[in-house]
């Protein structure tokens, strides 16, 4: 079972390829995996029978107790073999079906065929997370197949909406998942059904389970999303929308009712809201000329019957149940395609322009009277089997007193009207010979005759139908182990003497002779209502003006919320940020425990002199009137850390963060050279008092968390065991290092992965049109022997030429020869030339020593950066190429390879993700030599670094001077 998952997850990614090559023939080839699957659901059925329940675990969250895990139980069995067998057969007819498509066909049937196996996945999953997974997966793949036609705003329209719907009943399912989980204690299906909890948090988590269920089995109130479905293509509407998509609620209803039927809130919400459904959906199929709106309202009635019998919980409701829920997926799927057929051949579906067809098409006429006869329950259809065996399951808990049994019965027996009646119109419609507004007959609509292949999916099914009928006794012997998970009766009501059976003929019983009656009225209904198209509504809405209504007042709303708080002022927002911040950390200390407060005046005497100093400059810097001047004052609390780390123990802290300091003052120095230099010069600030009491408000309750934090503490801290972990499995002496690349490597993962998002981010505000990195190649005609000269080495002209007035002068570096003289520093390109290498080397001894000593590739990292930077300041923008001629985002994209490659290379090894690997060896002239593979990591590391401080070196730096340039009309030179 797993390995046919694993089969319905790899080979859809081939189908657009091989649709490209085959065409539609492409649909036959992928009917093979379906087929597969049932012929090996179908091998099973001796062991399902028997109650050796095939069952395959594969563990994929340990730590959670989630597993890939497959159970085939009777209901999983039967839902299997629905899945499978009428996917094979709706994807074969596919083949016919779009033989004049191309635009997206490999995309839809890659789509149509994963979807397959995410029903598949979700039927036989034991695990309850999962089947939350399968269950968005079925959402996501229907909006695709619904919306196919995604060019017509009506495909479009149905799409989102089946999706809102279903999704948003699949979040709530989620939580009511989580509350079950928790109560139970598992997440196994199969071990809660076997031990089901109780109280009200699973009364809860049940009715919040129904909502997810019934919104997507299309009951009231969600089951106005299903008609709009049918703007999908014929065999989406024919899988996902009789077979597939809507019985995932139904299959939910069934695995539950056994154990939940005798909640407090099952029965009331299950019958009450199935039993209207039933009626509402059979009485609008009355209404309806679209053969396919006739199917899909139909659909809504034939989901809200089975919501009742299969939610009703008891035994013999059970049984019948689920015989129904194999006949309504043959005769409905029967159905659908013929409609299918039917418009692919006259390119319409409205039955005032169908006449004839019936001696035209006798092959699909044949198959949709054997399916309506199977929906309406004509005797000798499985349909008949199982609506027998459902009215007298029903009729038993009304005759013992059980309210709920007389809803039941009732609503499945006037469903039973409805349903012939809307049966016989859809016959009618498509095949019978009607007549004129005069009276006179309709000449025989033309009729194209179809291939064989095309019509045999529909037959097939139709004549399935009608076998199972006779093959009754067989289906009661496998599908009673289902039914005996159920109790006999419900509460207060006797159980039946015998237990119900299938069978095709029970002689003359109650049931009977309410099923002949109902067909008779059927009968009688359509003869009445054959021409009836009421124009007027009976109320002044229906569910589709309360969705649309709902979504517009969705994004009234939405206008509403952001016309208030998007103000487009960053004050604003950041105030409300801190607002929010001391509201929720502040009510979450005054109402927890008594605090225990541990607090010393101080660890070492330097931050009595570092704390004040950092102190004034904070309160100068708010007091500042120049940008750059706040900017160095706000940097002094910086370096006032960078102080309190060195001075307690943690150097390699102190490295990295004056480090960051530097580097930050660069980025902000670039960035203040756009804006204007005294602050409120545009924009004054405001309400400074109010400003003042925010911040005092945020700095004072961070204080409170720290402090509360640190003295709440009633367990050994984690870290106290990193320097001894550090050294026997990082094989390192520098803890902070070795947490960074080994330890808590996937913490090292995320944060390189928000580099690289800041790192784009701040290029594509830069980059207007495109990111171009034309640099290094703006470099190329620039001379490289640049010796002392005693005259300029290049004549330029222009605004960037040197002044002719002034002397010659030596050119240290290759993009000096681009810098106007008077803003050139002889001296400071001198003293970059210098360094520029030996800081290199630096920055590569601080990598490659990090692991024991402090530095590591985020120090040097930093420092290469620097480098980069005294580059970029002395020689500009053409320097900055020179110095590196590599792209930024290569940079950026290689060391995230290297750090990916760390954790994935264990994985296809057998070990866990970013294990580790360790050689040592003595070596001549060098002598004992370590090396760890989590240094490779380490490297990936630097390399994003030095990627992130080029791309803003590049944007804010490079990028800013061209912009300046072409802005004032200077232009530059190629």
């Amino acid at each position: 079972m797993l390995l046919l998952l694993a089969a319905f997850a790899l080979v859809p990614l081939a189908l657009p390829w091989l649709v490209a090559r085959i065409g539609p023939r492409a649909f036959t080839v992928a009917s093979v995996l379906p087929f597969a699957a049932f012929a090996h659901a179908a091998v099973q059925t001796p062991a399902v029978a028997a109650g050796n329940i095939p069952y395959e675990e594969f563990e994929w969250i340990p730590s959670l107790g989630i597993a890939l895990s497959m159970r085939m139980d009777t209901l999983s069995w039967v839902m299997t073999l629905i899945v499978t067998g009428v996917g094979g057969l709706v994807l074969v007819y596919c083949r016919w079906y779009f033989v004049d498509e191309g635009v997206g066909l490999g995309r839809f049937a890659a789509v149509l065929l994963g979807f397959a196996g995410a029903m598949y996945g979700l039927v036989l999953t034991d695990d309850l997370v999962v089947l939350v997974m399968f269950w968005e997966i079925t959402s996501v793949l229907s909006y695709l197949l619904i919306g196919h036609y995604n060019r017509r705003a009506p495909s479009r329209r149905a799409a989102l909406q089946a999706l809102l719907v279903t999704t948003l009943g699949g979040l709530v399912m989620f939580i009511g998942v989580v509350l079950l989980v928790v109560r139970a204690g598992t997440s196994s299906i199969s071990a809660a059904v076997a031990d089901p909890p109780s109280g009200p948090v699973v009364t809860a988590a049940i009715v919040l389970l129904l909502v997810g269920a019934l919104s997507k089995s299309a009951i009231f109130p969600f089951h106005f999303w299903l008609p709009g479905a049918m703007a999908a293509p014929t065999p989406v509407s024919a899988y996902l929308h009789a077979a597939a998509m809507v019985k995932a609620g139904i299959y939910l209803i069934a695995l539950a009712a056994p154990v939940a039927a005798e909640s407090p809130a099952w029965r009331p919400i299950v019958i009450g809201l199935g039993a209207f459904t039933m009626l509402l959906g059979g009485f609008q199929a009355l209404r309806e000329t679209d053969l396919k709106r006739i199917l899909a309202f139909g659909t809504v009635s034939q989901l809200g019957m089975l919501t009742v019998v299969l939610g009703y919980g008891t035994r013999d409701a059970a049984l019948a149940g689920l015989a129904l829920l194999i006949a309504h997926a043959l005769f409905k799927s029967a159905l659908f395609l013929i409609v299918g057929v039917i418009d692919r051949q006259l390119g319409t579906r409205d039955i005032g322009e169908l006449s004839g067809l019936g001696r035209r098409a006798p092959v699909s006429a044949a198959a949709s009277v054997l399916a309506i006869a199977s929906m309406a329950g004509v005797i000798p259809t499985i349909g008949f089997v199982a609506k027998e065996g459902a009215l007298t399951a029903l009729l038993d808990e009304a005759l013992g007193g059980a309210a709920w049994g007389m809803v039941g019965i009732s609503a499945v027996a006037l469903g039973t009207v409805l349903t012939c009646a809307y049966g016989i119109r859809f016959l009618w419609g498509a095949f019978a010979t009607k007549k004129d507004a005069d009276g006179g007959m309709l000449p025989a609509t033309d009729w194209p005759r179809p291939p064989f292949g095309f019509v045999l999916a529909p037959a097939l099914l139709a004549l399935l139908s009608l076998a199972g009928g006779f093959a009754a006794p067989w289906l009661d012997t496998v599908l009673t182990p289902y039914a005996e998970t159920a109790p006999a009766a419900s509460p207060g009501v006797a159980a039946p003497e015998h237990p119900a059976h299938l069978a095709l003929w029970h002689g003359f019983q109650p049931a009977l002779w309410i099923s002949v009656a109902a067909l008779a009225l059927g009968i009688g209904v359509f003869a009445l209502t054959r021409g009836w198209t009421p124009a007027r509504r009976f109320i002044p809405f229906t569910a589709w003006d309360v969705y649309n209504g709902a979504l517009r007042g969705l994004a009234k709303l939405s206008v509403a919320t952001t016309s208030v708080t998007q103000r487009g002022s960053l004050p604003i927002y950041v105030g409300i940020i801190f607002a929010v911040l001391v509201a929720a950390e502040a009510t979450a200390i005054a109402a927890g425990s008594p605090w225990n407060l541990d607090l010393t005046t101080f660890q070492t005497p330097t931050q009595w002199v570092a704390a004040p100093i950092m102190i004034a400059a904070g309160i100068i810097a708010v007091r500042a009137r120049k940008r750059y001047t706040g900017v160095v004052l706000v940097s002094v609390t910086g370096i006032g850390m960078t102080v309190l780390f060195a001075t307690m123990g943690a150097p390699d802290l102190a490295l990295t963060q004056i480090l960051i300091e530097t580097v930050t003052m660069v980025a902000f120095a670039l960035v203040l050279r756009r804006i204007p230099a005294r602050l409120g010069e545009r924009n004054a600030s405001v309400k400074p008092v109010l400003r003042a009491i925010l911040g005092a408000a945020v700095g004072l309750t961070m204080a409170a968390v720290a402090v509360v934090a640190v003295s709440a503490r009633v367990h050994a801290p984690v870290s106290e065991a990193f320097p001894e972990l550090a050294y026997e499995i990082g094989h390192g002496k520098n803890i902070v290092n070795v947490a960074l690349v080994d330890l808590r490597g996937w913490d090292t993962m995320g944060e390189l992965s928000v580099l690289i998002l800041a790192a784009t981010g701040v290029a594509s505000l830069v980059f207007v049109t495109h990111r171009a990195d034309t640099l290094s190649d703006l470099t190329q005609p620039l001379p490289r022997d640049i010796t002392r000269h005693r005259r300029p080495l290049v004549e330029t002209h222009g605004p960037e030429a040197a002044d002719s007035s002034s002397p010659a002068r030596t050119a240290w570096l290759v993009g000096g020869q681009r810098v106007r003289s008077r803003e050139r520093s002889i001296m400071l390109e001198v003293v970059v030339r210098i360094l520029f290498h030996t800081i290199i080397v630096i920055s590569l001894y601080l990598l490659f020593a990090g692991h024991n000593l402090p530095g590591g590739g985020f120090a040097g990292g930093l420092v290469a950066g620097m480098a980069l930077v005294m580059r970029y300041v002395a020689g500009g923008r053409y320097e900055l190429g020179a110095a590196a001629p590599a792209d930024a985002g290569r940079l950026l994209g290689i060391g995230m390879a290297i750090a990916v490659g760390c954790a994935v290379i264990p994985v296809l090894l057998g070990a866990a993700p970013l294990t580790r690997g360790f050689v040592e060896a003595t070596v001549p002239v060098l002598g004992h030599v370590e090396f760890v593979t989590s240094t490779l990591f380490d490297v990936g590391v630097y390399l994003v670094v030095i990627g992130l401080v080029l791309d803003v070196l590049r944007s804010l730096g490079a990028e800013v001077d061209r912009q300046r340039l072409a802005a004032t009309g200077s232009g530059e030179r190629a």
